[in-house]
């Protein structure tokens, strides 16, 4: 069960937020809202997972800052919507198995094999809390906007009503990393569609 502990403005270079700070008796969780959303149907909506290499240390091994600002751009563009933060560093495995797995994915494995391989779940992510938060806003339905159809199912699962869905997805351009991750995104069942020359 969550609990809401505080709320304020937040200023960013996509506009004002509304910051609306959650626990739900282990952590802290966080949903940056733009507009009015309760009541709303067909709310543009992101469940972002925490990542620290991407968004403290600027890491080009991964596509997560570029997604957040993306989705921030939607919503501003949009004029309402909700970005929920998740402390689910590495897939839900925390930080040690995503360091971990770099000698690995070094070795060619990808990331869900190296996971795998070190004795973690492919993907430990949760969503029931974030679907708490949606239904504490009083959002009706949803835009999801995700490339996974694990956040889909999850959220359905928990009684959030999805009515579309919007791809963040980056041209990997010469990165040869990125175009491993999505790779292996399109394994798991990940909705992204790329020209064969970009995986």
């Amino acid at each position: 069960m969550i609990v809401r502990l505080a709320e304020g403005p937040l200023r960013t270079k996509f506009g004002t937020f509304l910051e609306v700070l959650y626990y739900d008796g282990q952590q802290e969780l966080v949903a940056i809202v733009m507009g009015d959303v309760r009541q709303g149907e067909h709310i543009l909506c992101r469940l972002h997972s925490h990542c620290l290499d991407a968004h403290v240390f600027n890491s080009t091994e991964c596509d997560c800052r570029e997604q957040m600002e993306i989705a921030q751009a939607l919503i501003e563009q949009q004029g309402a919507g909700v970005i929920i933060w998740l402390d689910q560093e590495g897939r839900g495995n925390g930080h040690l198995a995503l360091m971990k797995s770099r000698a690995l994915q070094e070795q060619g494995l990808s990331q869900t094999e190296a996971y795998l391989q070190l004795g973690y779940a492919a993907d430990a992510r949760q969503y029931g809390r974030a679907a708490e938060i949606l239904h504490d806003l009083g959002i009706t339905s949803v835009v999801l906007m995700t490339n996974s159809p694990h956040k889909i199912e999850s959220l359905q699962a928990a009684g959030i009503t999805i009515t579309g869905t919007q791809p963040l997805v980056l041209d990997p351009g010469e990165n040869t990393m990125l175009r491993r991750r999505y790779a292996d995104k399109i394994a798991q069942g990940h909705r992204i569609h790329l020209a064969p020359e970009q995986v």
